[in-house]
């Protein structure tokens, strides 16, 4: 479907990816990967023809369609949801609106005629008399009701207007598919929908995500972008993890032997060489050191932080009790008398399609809110970090360094105490004196988990933690949570994340809650065994 040969691009003198050769072919779905800022999403849109290359050539036969998740929300506002749909097969949308537009003339000629008649066969032969049943299909599974079909796209929640235009990258059986994070902002069930689609296309599909449950379940290649290249791998995503791992693993053993070999040559000739019976061995040493080379290992553009939360001290027996907490938000009751009782064990996910009533929930927990009706107690020898949805608060126009700014939230202002958080979510060096208010995305993110794991709170709060990190960072924090001995109440796009940490699953709805003890994996089996 698509060939990739010597493909190499440049930014400003510095070379992106260079020499790449790759074919991508029919029946497989491939995951890109890298690092942020490694080139995934610059290398979808020169698969897609809307980004130039320095050198190489990337073909696509063309009778072949493509079709690309459209990453501008407002682009479709004048039209209305079941048409942005169509919009994914252009020549069939433009095929139907000519014909339309030809039956609407008053002053219907034989030439008209003729040019209908040729726009209904082609319009048949591509599928126009079944263009919105397929396209209501497309949408009802990813959630959107038929009722919402006929609205215009500008009346659309930010939520629907990602799964419509996920619909129209998906309608009329493209042959190729640019997917880049399609789940993002998409509930559970619209995920798993996605996903059973896309084991069942029969076309290409090329996918950047950074949800490793996803790209495990629909995944048979993965497209690794590093060291300045690109490779494929066969195999899903914790396939290619633990195949990369084990090969850093022997190449460190590998060069760990020659380096001692090395140093056992350098020691003979240091101590023999100024002996006249030893020099001949000592040379013919050294020649030898001379044709041993390590097998150097290229510089990765990965980055991989370290996350561990360790309490200061053991909470008593009581630790959260929320009785009958209700509250409204821009005159909407998100909650409404919420009841739950947090125990010694446990580490709850929220989960729901309403953020506005999580991040509520949270808000309240955090004391950040008071709520309407109802009482939140903690237990009171717990202690709470908390990591909000939107941490523009704590960065903006804010002029201090990383290092000052860490040195606000702790007792011990020692830069070389706080150089040990800091370095574990890998602000190295002079990173620590950038100012905070210029940070990236995930360096804030990561700035927020510093602070959090110097906190020694017993109990941690998460709405959201993943947005902005690069899998290398959600596979750091999966493995924090994992480890942490006290509670955690979280929230997370993240399945695996959820699958791995979360012993008790509360789904927000209709301003109420389910609460269930288990993991996410049964939760959702005893909600589709449940709707049969």
């Amino acid at each position: 479907m698509i060939t990739v040969n010597n493909l190499s691009l440049q930014f400003g003198g510095t070379t992106l990816f260079s020499r790449v050769d790759l074919q991508f072919t029919a029946g497989n779905c491939y995951g890109v990967i890298g690092a942020n800022g490694a080139g995934k999403s610059t290398f979808l849109r020169i698969l897609a023809g809307e980004e130039d290359y320095t050198s190489g050539s990337v073909e696509i036969k063309p009778d072949v369609r493509m079709s690309v998740l459209k990453q501008d929300q407002n682009m479709y506002d004048e039209y209305t949801v079941i048409e942005t749909v169509i919009m994914g097969n252009a020549r069939l949308f433009e095929c139907g609106k000519e014909k339309d537009a030809l039956y609407l003339k008053e002053d219907f000629s034989d030439e008209d005629g003729i040019r209908a008649a040729e726009l209904e066969e082609e319009y048949a032969e591509l599928g126009g008399w079944e263009a919105e049943s397929n396209a209501s299909q497309l949408l009802q599974g990813l959630g959107i009701p038929t009722e919402l079909h006929e609205a215009q796209m500008s009346t659309m929640e930010p939520r629907q207007k990602v799964k419509a235009l996920l619909a129209q990258a998906l309608f009329g059986s493209p042959d190729i598919i640019l997917l880049d994070e399609p789940t993002n902002n998409l509930d559970v069930n619209s995920v798993v929908w996605l996903e059973d689609f896309l084991m069942d296309y029969e076309g290409t599909v090329i996918v950047v995500s950074h949800d490793r449950f996803f790209l495990n379940t629909v995944c048979t290649h993965i497209v690794d972008i590093d060291f300045g290249k690109i490779k494929m791998y066969v195999g899903n995503y914790d396939f290619w993890y633990d195949s990369s791992q084990l090969m850093q693993r022997l190449l460190r053993e590998q060069n760990k032997k020659s380096e001692d070999k090395i140093r056992e040559l350098e020691e003979f000739i240091r101590r023999f060489s100024a002996n006249k019976s030893k020099s001949r061995q000592a040379t013919s040493r050294r020649k030898l050191i001379e044709k041993i080379s390590l097998e150097e290992m290229p510089a990765s553009t990965r980055k991989y932080p370290w996350v561990g939360f360790k309490m200061e001290r053991e909470p008593g027996k009581d630790r959260l009790f929320v009785t009958d907490v209700s509250k409204t938000v821009d005159g909407v009751k998100v909650l409404d008398k919420v009841s739950f009782i947090m125990g010694k064990d446990d580490k709850i996910a929220f989960i729901g399609d309403n953020e506005i009533a999580i991040t509520t929930m949270f808000k309240i927990l955090a004391g950040e809110l008071e709520p309407d009706e109802g009482e939140v107690k903690w237990g009171v020898s717990t202690t709470q970090a908390y990591f909000p949805n939107d941490n523009s608060e704590y960065f903006e126009d804010n002029d201090l360094s990383i290092m000052d700014w860490m040195r606000q939230f702790s007792e011990d202002k020692r830069e070389s105490y706080l150089r040990t958080f800091l370095g574990r979510m890998i602000f190295t060096g002079d990173d620590v004196y950038k100012q905070v208010k210029v940070l990236s995305g995930g360096e804030k993110v990561r700035c927020m988990l510093s602070k959090m794991m110097l906190s020694g709170a017993s109990v941690l709060l998460l709405d959201q933690p993943t947005n902005h990190l690069d899998l290398e960072s959600v596979a750091a924090l999966n493995n924090g949570m994992s480890d942490f001995n006290g509670n955690i109440i979280f929230t997370t796009h993240d399945h695996q994340l959820i699958q791995t940490v979360a012993n008790r699953i509360i789904e927000f709805k209709d301003g109420g809650i389910i609460d269930r003890a288990m993991t996410y994996d049964e939760y959702i089996e005893s909600m589709k065994a449940a709707a049969k």
